[in-house]
């Protein structure tokens, strides 16, 4: 698996406070977007270990007191609606939403929004003079997109990561189309081993912490989630 440089994408602006928060908190942030499948194909199990998974998120995040002020956590959820149920946060306003399953797969309209609310987020961040890593987009589906402007949110995803102007990291859960998941992504997309949810959690928040404590222009390996008992294996 590529390792990312993600410190290299840290902004270098000198701290300008201009809101409450990010003057409590002038900490250089770690934006990271989920995007979740919650079609009717992730009704039952799928959903209920979803939902555990981003409960450990937050607690292994708020744990850590260095990661706890640096990432910023969004939340958008795809089914035959697209919403952000989390807008950015750290760990201390994160709370998991109860996700249920149902309708459709709008993955293309939600790839879109994330990317959106990402580039509004980084202009926040100049604006306060906040510096910020270089962001995290995780795509997370056991199905194939069905909304009709998908290939355009596909492309803008991969031109976006090739720009550096975020990492995107595409996992499919059983069932999931994994010829058009890759689509999104200049990695190749991930399978995650049965219904991980927890431990692919734990790798995520576990990488973000390495990331917070680097410093800019750091180069941070990853630990490769297909290694040993890892959480997922390759797609093909």
């Amino acid at each position: 698996m590529e390792q990312r440089p993600f410190g290299e994408g840290i902004v270098d602006d000198q701290p300008a406070f201009g809101t409450n928060s990010f003057a409590e908190n002038p900490e250089p942030r770690v934006p990271c977007v989920l995007i979740l499948d919650v079609s009717s194909s992730m009704a039952g199990d799928p959903i209920k270990q979803l939902n555990d998974g981003l409960i450990c998120y937050k607690d292994e995040l708020t744990a850590d007191s260095l990661a706890s002020k640096r990432v910023e956590v969004s939340v958008v959820t795809f089914g035959s609606e697209v919403n952000t149920v989390v807008d950015y946060t750290t760990s201390e306003g994160f709370f998991p939403p109860k996700l249920e399953a149902n309708g459709l797969t709008y993955m293309g309209q939600a790839v879109n929004q994330a990317i959106d609310s990402l580039e509004a987020r980084k202009q926040e961040y100049k604006n306060a003079g906040i510096s910020y890593y270089r962001p995290w987009i995780f795509l997370i589906t056991d199905g194939a997109p069905n909304d009709s402007n998908w290939e355009q949110a596909a492309q803008r995803a991969v031109e976006g990561d090739k720009a550096k102007s975020f990492s995107m990291y595409c996992v499919g859960v059983e069932g999931a189309d994994f010829e058009t998941l890759a689509k999104f992504c200049v990695l190749e997309p991930l399978k995650l081993q049965g219904l991980r949810f927890r431990d692919l959690f734990l790798w995520l928040s576990s990488s973000q912490q390495s990331v917070s404590r680097s410093t800019p222009g750091d180069e941070v390996p990853l630990e490769n989630p297909t290694v040993g008992d890892g959480w997922a294996t390759a797609s093909v």
